[in-house]
């Protein structure tokens, strides 16, 4: 009997999850904003809030839906996942207690230290924000500024690297956070590995570097992510024998003192001088992250939920032996003072290797124009690093106007900078 898969969400992550699990089951999805992408995928699309628990229970009763997936944190934090199980419709997405592991980010340091999770780095957590400028001031070294809560991946502040001590002070005084919590600046290379968890189990995907910078160079505001890559192997270039490894035993320990979690665990990680450190996890796919996994994953991702919903082993997880390079096209000026109204026209040649993933468009009878929000992602997909970049810059040529993207992500240039950042640190 075919399942039939109610998927929650519209952005490029969700599109990727929809091209992921389209192929082997009936896929309905629902979001606040229309995907094109996913509803050419999928039997039926609703406009309904991801936030909106009942109304998402309802359009799964209504279509019948055996199995759901929650792509957004927003949805999760909501207890969207709670509501369809609640509705005996599984879920392969934490509920909302688990997901405070990204939803709370003070949570999420004292559970590391309370569980004894390695990897946490210094931390301390504030309501008062005077008091917490005061800890800015009697701090020895450099600290990043997080808010508690949710922000779309824009809300950290770092001292020494985006504001100085006083700018990071006035940011708390201008806030309305009720919590944040200052940590000890990590030094190093960021990395994403995005596990799949279930039953006690898990099975983990190969490591991801997203840029989260506007511009090329690394220079400019923190976005939702401008692009991402992997390599042939799990690892990547600028990583030593070892440091993935390190990293999966961060996530193995998450899990074992985590056992009711199921969905997706990602846990954003700083290579540091000493091994991997965790930046934050966050409780579903990363976007774009989704992007350069689930294209290259050939166990049939179905598999995956099936085997979750009945309580038995999760499969092996089988990855092409492929690199992928993921670029965003944004519209002009995001994050800070985005332009909206752009055509997009862009098309790809997917049996050259390159894919195209649609984000937040708004779908109009005469085509499809930017919002003020990310627009549309190119994944490469060959045989290097070097050549899926390629695939993706073609791809992207034909962009038109409007448009802003990071050319440099996946170049050999800016991948040899990481290795010799990584190399400098370690005094080779």
């Amino acid at each position: 009997m075919s399942e039939t898969v109610l998927l929650v969400g519209g952005g490029g992550r969700e599109h990727a999850i929809a091209r992921a699990l389209a192929p082997d089951c009936d896929l309905y999805a629902c979001a606040s904003n229309r995907n094109p992408g996913i509803a050419a995928l999928a039997e039926g699309f609703e406009t309904i809030s991801e936030t909106a628990a009942e109304d998402i229970v309802a359009y799964a009763e209504s279509v019948g839906a055996t199995l759901a997936i929650v792509g957004p944190e927003s949805g999760l934090a909501a207890g969207v996942s709670d509501a369809l199980d609640d509705a005996g419709v599984y879920t392969f997405g934490p509920q909302a207690a688990e997901a405070r592991i990204e939803t709370d980010k003070a949570f999420q340091r004292q559970f590391m230290r309370d569980e004894a999770i390695p990897g946490n780095p210094d931390f301390a957590t504030f309501d008062d924000m005077e008091a917490a400028c005061d800890y800015i001031d009697d701090y020895d070294g450099d600290l990043a500024v997080k808010p508690a809560g949710l922000t779309g991946g824009k809300g950290v502040k770092v001292i020494g690297d985006q504001v100085t001590p006083e700018e990071a002070k006035a940011y708390l005084r201008d806030s309305d956070y009720e919590r944040v919590v200052l940590e000890e600046r990590l030094i190093g290379e960021e990395f994403t590995i995005q596990a799949f968890v279930a039953n006690g189990e898990f099975r983990v995907s190969p490591a991801v570097q997203d840029h989260k910078r506007a511009y090329e160079g690394d220079e400019g505001p923190n976005t939702g992510g401008m692009g991402s890559y992997t390599d042939v192997s799990p690892s990547l270039p600028f990583m030593a024998d070892g440091d993935y490894e390190a990293a999966v035993e961060v996530i193995e320990a998450v899990v074992e003192a985590l056992p009711d979690y199921k969905g997706i665990l990602y846990g954003q990680f700083m290579l540091t001088t000493e091994g991997p450190k965790v930046i934050e996890f966050n409780a579903r796919f990363g976007d774009p992250e989704a992007m350069n996994t689930l294209p290259v994953l050939e166990t049939p991702f179905i598999d995956v939920l099936t085997a979750a919903r009945e309580g038995e082993s999760l499969p092996e997880l089988d990855f092409a032996e492929a690199a992928t390079v993921c670029k965003y096209a944004v519209p002009e000026g995001y994050p800070t003072d985005p332009e909206a109204g752009a055509e997009i026209t862009v098309e790809v040649d997917e049996d050259a290797g390159a894919l195209l993933f649609y984000a937040n468009v708004d779908d109009r009878e005469d085509g499809l124009y930017t919002t003020t929000s990310r627009s549309f992602a190119v994944v490469g997909v060959a045989d290097s690093i070097a050549e899926a970049e390629e695939l993706a810059e073609d791809a992207l040529a034909d962009a038109g106007e409007g448009f802003h993207i990071r050319h440099d992500i996946g170049t050999a240039a800016l991948v040899q900078r990481r290795i010799d950042h990584m190399d400098e640190l370690r005094g080779e």
